[in-house]
């Protein structure tokens, strides 16, 4: 018998179109009820809920209930990592879903993969903060350097507010659409909530686009500034 981590178990989970679909519909880390997911899964609510109870039992989906409610979750941040990590991988092999929308474009300058920045600028950020010597390496573990901290504690960002999580500061995540890190971990999700602050960038609704305006693009790029961006 075979020992260590079971991915046909995992495998089995996401494999399923309509879990698939339920997992995408919670990747911006929204909470959605069970007849939302079974909207987006397009399956019955009765579906929806056996779908569901083997998502939890998975440890892929936490519920948690308010009120009269039960609303469901991707479990924390490993997860969406995983989850962001297969996307890359669809696309790389050519698994692609046929129909795309008119929001494609803006997913992939900038999107929310569960509380960080993804997409074109979020790798575009993750570039500039290791090239200039703010992110580094360090036992293939990623680390704020002392630059980076000043930097951090300059923008406004907390440092010692953030650290009090359980999550890493700091964390590569691949990105799904441009197949290179983005900034994940307490910094990266401290880094997005600055931007909605400053107003450079706001959620649009019941979607993962994280739209720029004009001025916040600019600002963005004069802060990040790289080859990256095309």
């Amino acid at each position: 018998m075979k020992t260590g981590p079971d991915i046909a178990l995992l495998g089995s989970l996401i494999g399923d179109p309509a879990r698939a679909n339920i997992l995408t519909a919670l990747m911006d880390r929204r909470a959605l009820t069970a007849c939302e997911l079974a909207q987006e899964a397009g399956v019955t609510p009765q579906t929806a809920s056996s779908h569901l109870a083997k998502l939890i039992a998975g440890g892929l989906l936490s519920p948690e209930k308010q009120g009269r409610h039960r609303y469901f979750r991707i479990s924390d941040e490993e997860v969406a990592s995983a989850l962001e990590a297969l996307m890359g991988l669809a696309a790389y092999a050519g698994h692609r879903r046929v129909r795309t929308g008119p929001r494609d474009p803006a997913m992939r300058e900038a999107r929310v993969c569960y509380d960080h920045l993804a997409g074109d600028r979020g790798v575009q950020m993750f570039d500039h903060l290791t090239r200039r010597g703010m992110i580094s390496y360090e036992e293939a573990e990623l680390s704020l350097t002392q630059k980076g901290q000043r930097f951090a504690e300059d923008f406004g960002i907390d440092l010692d507010a953030i650290r009090t999580t359980r999550r890493p500061l700091c964390k590569a995540c691949l990105d799904w659409s441009v197949r290179r890190n983005h900034l994940a971990g307490a910094l990266g999700a401290a880094l997005l909530d600055r931007f909605y602050v400053l107003r450079w960038a706001r959620r649009e609704k019941d979607s993962r686009v994280v739209a720029f305006s004009r001025r916040g693009a600019e600002q963005f790029d004069a802060l990040f500034a790289t080859a990256t961006r095309r």
